[in-house]
């Protein structure tokens, strides 16, 4: 009883922090609210005894990527007029798309394909399980496959990010290292000697 009722008040929090996140104009407040998401999301997982997961979401996405996009959004001048100046025009537009994402989701996750009827409630384990030892294990064995190919293509993700940041740009002045250590002194300097002074006659 006792972790239904924290499921439920998890879940209340998301939909309510995700919901602020799309209603609120201010920026800053908007990825504040999205925070209150990811660690009610942190939760859910937790009572999935996926700690390892919880923990991973909590550091990766609260504590780096939202992080970042605070610093972003707080660094740009936002005009904040410019962006309420079309949000009650496309409030019409925007309440169709959310009931047919809610008719979607009501098809796909309804009582007909999931639920306790056709699902087994998982068991609980015991108090010294390894839930990072199980993840561990099941990435290295039955999906050792989608996981290479996954670092993979992160790899070619960072390769080509980096590619593009070294880019010669043309409106850059920015002195070429390699260049300037091959530099020798009588290329710098030249020693001019008995030169005669302007206007002499």
């Amino acid at each position: 009883m006792a972790q239904q009722i924290i499921f439920y008040a998890f879940s209340a929090l998301v939909i309510a922090a995700a919901a602020m996140v799309i209603v609120l104009r201010n920026p800053v407040h908007a990825v504040l609210c999205l925070v209150v998401a990811f660690f009610a999301s942190a939760g859910l997982w937790m009572l999935l005894e996926a700690e390892f997961l919880a923990i991973t979401l909590v550091l990766v996405y609260v504590g780096a990527v939202m992080v970042l996009f605070m610093f972003v959004v707080m660094m740009l001048d936002i005009n904040l007029a410019v962006l309420r100046e079309g949000f009650a025009r496309y409030v019409p537009v925007a309440l169709v798309f959310a009931a047919l994402m809610m008719v979607s989701l009501a098809l796909v996750v309804g009582p007909k394909h999931f639920g306790l009827a056709l699902f087994a409630a998982p068991l609980a384990h015991a108090a010294d399980y390894n839930n990072t030892q199980a993840l561990g294990r099941a990435l290295f064995s039955q999906f050792l496959l989608p996981f290479e190919a996954a670092a993979v293509v992160l790899l070619v993700a960072i390769i080509a990010a980096i590619a593009l940041t070294l880019r010669p740009s043309r409106q850059t002045k920015a002195p070429k290292p390699e260049l300037q250590v091959q530099v020798q002194r009588n290329d710098r300097v030249r020693l001019i000697k008995d030169m005669d002074a302007e206007g002499t006659p």
